[in-house]
């Protein structure tokens, strides 16, 4: 090569702009030190950088106090008994679900949800036992709120723990489904013995046309203008369900998991109809309302805040539970991190408040 054509190449290569230094673990990341600099006015991450900032523009909160623990019930004095298909979660019999409450109270746990679980022994085709006034459940609700009246008790009314078919209402033989207006009945005087026993909270969950309208004039009938109704007004027909069925043991009783309730549960496509289901209990004198389940519905949690001031619940499922259990259990998930996450989540789609298997686990997380 000539002398000229070597000055020129040397020129050529002494005039190009620097090149940046490159991480040679990773030749694709530059140095901090390049000189490269994009012209943003605003850079979101200014305030991720350190954990304070990123705690003074924190949109969402969760707390205990946002939680509700659902609890299931059984007889006898002995031993708590595990759920095979809800790890972590049992069945408790009186004296140790009072004791439960007491330990939920104390760390900032405002209320529980009563469900029981029945003798099979008990249960017929027409759930008569719901309206025994000595039945299992209104004997939880007195003995917690003798020993701790600062809890705050919700008793759920359906009839799928009493019935031997499992369905949350009584069936009309000629039609195979449904009677819709005899099982509000039952319903309603369901919700006077639960007043009756001091809880706070009814919550039908039995998705019976009109059923909150006539349990509201029921109480208030009889004198229990003060106890609320939480309404599962968007309950979907769901898949999610299956290890509460165990709990309660109406799997059992109907000898599957997959009972079939798309004649009174919603249809897990249809929006409008679950917000025509929540306006008519807003209308009925329902004073909270829910959506069930939550995690696959945040849309529908999220429409629903927007479109009423009442105060609004969502039931984090047990199959929502199984499922987060289940992957951390084989290392797939870290359970605490998607625990949150999954509940902060429902937070942030707008419910108030979160009826959760983890609400102890992740109130003892918060107290570390």
């Amino acid at each position: 090569m000539s002398c000229e054509l070597w000055v020129v190449w040397f020129k050529v290569v002494l005039d190009r702009p620097p090149v940046p230094i490159v991480n040679k673990q990773n030749p694709f990341m530059a140095a901090a030190s390049s000189d490269f600099r994009l012209d943003l006015t605003r850079r979101p991450r200014r305030m991720r950088r350190t954990a304070s900032l990123r705690a003074l523009a924190n949109e969402t909160d969760l707390q205990p106090h946002n939680l509700i623990q659902p609890l299931f019930v059984i007889e006898g004095e002995g031993a708590a008994e595990p759920i095979e298909s809800m790890p972590g979660v049992v069945r408790l019999p009186i004296p140790l679900l009072v004791a439960e409450c007491r330990e939920l109270l104390a760390l900032g746990i405002p209320a529980v949800a009563l469900f029981p679980k029945l003798d099979a022994a008990v249960k017929t085709d027409d759930g008569r036992e719901a309206l025994n006034p000595n039945t299992l459940v209104l004997r939880a609700i007195r003995a917690i709120k003798a020993a701790v009246p600062e809890m705050a008790v919700i008793t759920d009314l359906a009839l799928d723990p009493y019935t031997v078919h499992g369905h949350d209402g009584l069936l009309d033989l000629a039609t195979g489904d449904l009677a819709n207006d005899a099982t509000v009945e039952i319903l309603a005087e369901m919700a006077v013995l639960a007043a009756e026993a001091g809880v706070d909270i009814v919550a039908p969950s039995d998705m019976m046309d009109g059923r909150v309208g006539a349990i509201r004039e029921a109480l208030d009938g009889n004198g229990f203008d003060t106890v609320a109704i939480m309404a599962y007004s968007a309950k979907f027909a769901s898949a999610f369900y299956g290890p509460f069925r165990d709990a309660v043991g109406s799997a059992s009783s109907a000898g599957t998991h997959h009972l079939d309730k798309r004649t009174y549960q919603l249809n897990p496509g249809n929006r409008r109809e679950a917000m025509t289901e929540i306006a008519l209990d807003e209308q009925e004198g329902a004073d909270i309302l829910m959506v069930k389940p939550a995690g696959p519905y945040l849309d529908i949690i999220r429409e629903v805040r927007d479109a009423t001031d009442f105060p609004l619940a969502a039931y984090q499922v047990s199959g929502e539970y199984a499922q987060i259990l289940a992957a951390a259990e084989r290392g797939w998930l870290d359970l605490e991190r998607c625990r949150d996450e999954s509940l902060l989540a429902i937070r942030r789609a707008g419910a108030d408040m979160i009826l959760t298997y983890f609400a102890k686990a992740y109130a003892e997380g918060v107290g570390r």
